[in-house]
Order: structure tokens, then sequence, then C-alpha cells
């Protein structure tokens, strides 16, 4: 799988890929992560990708020409890709979305919009699929981003080691976990682990696992 992100400020996702889960799958070419700076595709001599909005009204939209340039190179055209455009009116991101696409696409493209909004003429430009990670709204798409890169490579095989990392495979999401010590005193009152998981009996215990999770 190969991620490409389209954004002004692309030295956010450095330290972000570069631990943990996401550095080990890249290490061993699971996941390919490259991070474009949208400035690179102006042709303004100040680097120069937004502008005032057409009508009127505050802040600053960003263009459409070095969006589209920056697509034309990034998209490989033989491949199954999706192209995502972050938006907060856009469709909720869920699990289901990110296990779907680990498996049917080998390259998403995703823009990492700032101010208020992107020229909505690229949509008519290139298919895209407009996401939102929240009924929120963020300053930018970096973090939606990063959301949407961990999300999905959790999915593609080896990423995790064993498939049965997955802890909504295991046993949903959410569900109550312990490990040792078996009892922990804190401040004159003691926590214990339940009994049930010191009991040894498998099936009881997944039965318990299930009627905890979401």
């Amino acid at each position: 799988m190969r991620f490409d992100i389209i954004s002004i400020f692309p030295q956010m996702f450095d330290s972000y890929f570069g631990e943990s889960m996401l550095k080990r799958a890249r290490e061993k070419k699971l996941v390919e992560f490259r991070v474009h700076n949208l400035r690179d595709f102006s042709r303004d001599k100040h680097k120069k990708v937004d502008d005032k909005p057409y009508g009127g009204g505050p802040g600053m939209v960003m263009q459409v020409a070095p969006l589209a340039a920056a697509l034309e190179k990034i998209i490989q055209k033989k491949k199954k890709r999706l192209i995502i455009l972050f938006s907060a009116a856009g469709r909720q991101f869920d699990a289901r979305q990110a296990a779907q696409w680990a498996k049917k696409y080998e390259q998403i493209v995703m823009i990492a919009g700032r101010y208020e909004g992107v020229d909505s003429r690229i949509k008519k430009i290139y298919e895209m699929r407009e996401i939102s990670i929240g009924s929120y709204v963020l300053t930018g798409g970096e973090l939606p981003a990063m959301v949407v890169v961990d999300a999905v490579s959790r999915h593609i095989s080896g990423v995790l080691g064993n498939n049965e990392s997955l802890e909504e495979r295991r046993h949903g999401v959410g569900g109550a976990v312990y490990t040792r010590p078996e009892i922990f005193a804190w401040h004159g009152k003691k926590y214990c682990v339940p009994k049930i998981l010191l009991s040894g009996d498998h099936r009881k215990i997944e039965q318990w696992r299930k009627n905890k999770s979401r």
C-alpha cells in the first residue's frame, strides 16, 4: 500500500511515521509513505498556494492549479487508487472503511486542506471522496491523514505481525483488559482482576469479553 499526502506542512508527519508500528511497517516495505509539499507545485515565485475567495468572505482558499499539478504527478495510473479530500462535511470515516480500503486499493492519495478549504473545481477534475474523521472542525487535514494511514495500515497483512493482534477481531472494541498484579492497592483501597479471568475457563472468558465489549 502506498500513501501519498499533499500538505503545506509536510514536516508534521516526520515524527508520527518515524515511530512504532508505522516505522516498522515501512522498514519491512509493507507500506510506503510519501508526503508532498504543495508549494513545490506552485508557479508563483513566492510559492503561494492560496488566494481570496470569489464572492468575498473571510479567510483564504487553496488554489486549484497547484492541487491539479500535484495530483497529476502523484497518481499512479495503473494502480487501484482512492483520492481523499478531508472535509467537515464529508462522510464519517470508520473501521469498516479502513478494512475495506486496505484490501481494495494499492494507492491512497490524501489532500490535507487548510484555511477555508480548497477550490471546488479540483473535485470536478479528479474523482475523489470527501471524508471526515469526526463531527468537529480542525485547522487542517494533517491529523485526519495520520488517522487514516494508521487505521488502514493495521489491516494490511504483516503490519501488526499477526492478524490476531487486531483488537476488534479478538473481543470487540473497547473491551476491559487487565494484567499483573492481580491485586493493586492504592490509597488504602484494593482493585482486583475479575475472577472469571483467573478461572482458566476460556469459553466463559470469551463470553465475558464479548459482553464487556462494545
